[in-house]
């Protein structure tokens, strides 16, 4: 069973562990609010400036049966490396000098007028991690979608196909987040992605042209995805969510199968894919979480909620976690992510 530990840091604990960084600290709770992955994602430094390069185990070699007075043949394993790039969210908080001076606490009440830019940034950050592409938009960075859509891929074999052919479809992740498997990455030398500079007062126009002042700050996330091991990663695409929502998905068929595809996962005692299909093991089990929208997260909760069924499914759980209460299935907590839109295109 993999829980959220405290084994790797996140952004929270990062500027925790950092004196001075206390507004910081309270604006990247903020985005945790609205964006529950910043919860569960463990972070690090790019290793190449702005990008982050890993290596990889592509293939091992198969040993020799041995036998007395024959020789025995040379074996090395090969390397692969994928390298990621960061990106950076950015927003402009201004607020007119004639309010502000009716603040009695001007540092407290700049932070809360802020709290929309903020909200922003976490929404865009979400989105960006699930769907952006950066071979399409070269300045941004390429989150977990464009890495899993292709069934005849080499990852293909980390999608599950849940059967829906139209255009209202959407996804279920599970990712195993840590350092030599998943991990959000931010450029060598900044704040761990986050600043927030004050500009202090400024002179501005409005949109007449005409001059005014106004108190500016700047907001800024520097973000990226590195996922080192595409193994600790499973899709469960094309769930439809009008079937979803009349309840003719068979939603946990699917997710049973993504824990089955899900590297690292289960212990031997829990059973093991064949060998050849994931090669699975019990290897680098950083924290498992599992992110759905609301509208799956309701289908799971109603199937889990119904007392006549006569199935034997495995059914969400509830556990406590780091003081929390939250929703588990086999053990791994599952997230509400809006940022996971109903109107993907079909995966194949």
């Amino acid at each position: 069973m993999a829980t959220i530990g405290t084994n790797y840091l996140d952004l929270v604990e990062i500027y925790k562990g950092q004196t001075g960084k206390g507004d910081v600290a309270s604006i990247i709770n903020m985005m945790s609010e609205t964006n529950a992955i910043l919860e569960d994602a463990i972070v690090q430094p790019c290793n190449d400036g702005s990008s982050h390069l890993g290596t990889f185990i592509a293939s091992i070699p198969t040993p020799d049966w041995g036998k007395l007075y024959k020789g025995m043949s040379n074996g090395r394993i090969s390397r692969g490396q994928v390298r990621d790039a960061t990106g950076f969210v950015e927003l402009l908080s201004t607020v007119d000098c004639r309010l502000a001076k009716y603040a009695k606490d001007l540092g407290a009440y700049r932070l809360q007028e802020a709290q929309g830019i903020i909200e922003g940034i976490a929404q865009e950050g979400a989105r960006s991690l699930f769907y952006e592409n950066q071979a399409v938009n070269p300045d941004r960075i390429t989150g977990f979608a464009p890495r899993y859509n292709d069934l005849s891929a080499q990852q293909g074999n980390q999608i599950v196909d849940a059967g829906g052919t139209g255009s209202d479809n959407t996804s279920i992740w599970f990712v195993q987040w840590g350092a030599d498997s998943v991990s959000m990455i931010y450029p060598d030398g900044s704040d761990a992605g986050i600043t927030r500079d004050d500009h202090g007062k400024q002179r501005v126009m409005d949109g007449s042209s005409n001059p005014y002042y106004a108190f500016e700050e700047e907001f800024r996330w520097d973000l990226g995805l590195h996922v080192r091991d595409y193994r600790k990663v499973v899709r469960v695409a094309n769930v439809d969510t009008s079937d979803l929502a009349a309840g003719s998905v068979d939603i946990y068929k699917w997710m049973r199968k993504a824990t089955y595809q899900w590297h690292g996962a289960r212990r031997a005692d829990q059973g093991l894919s064949g060998v050849g299909d994931t090669g699975n093991g019990n290897f680098n089990m950083g924290r498992g979480v599992i992110y759905c929208n609301k509208d799956v997260f309701e289908a799971l909760d109603a199937e889990g909620s119904n007392d006549g069924a006569s199935d034997n499914y495995i059914r969400l759980k509830p556990m406590e976690i780091q003081g929390k209460e939250v929703m588990t299935y086999r053990g791994f907590p599952i997230r509400q992510v809006d940022q996971i839109v109903n109107t993907e295109a079909r995966v194949t």
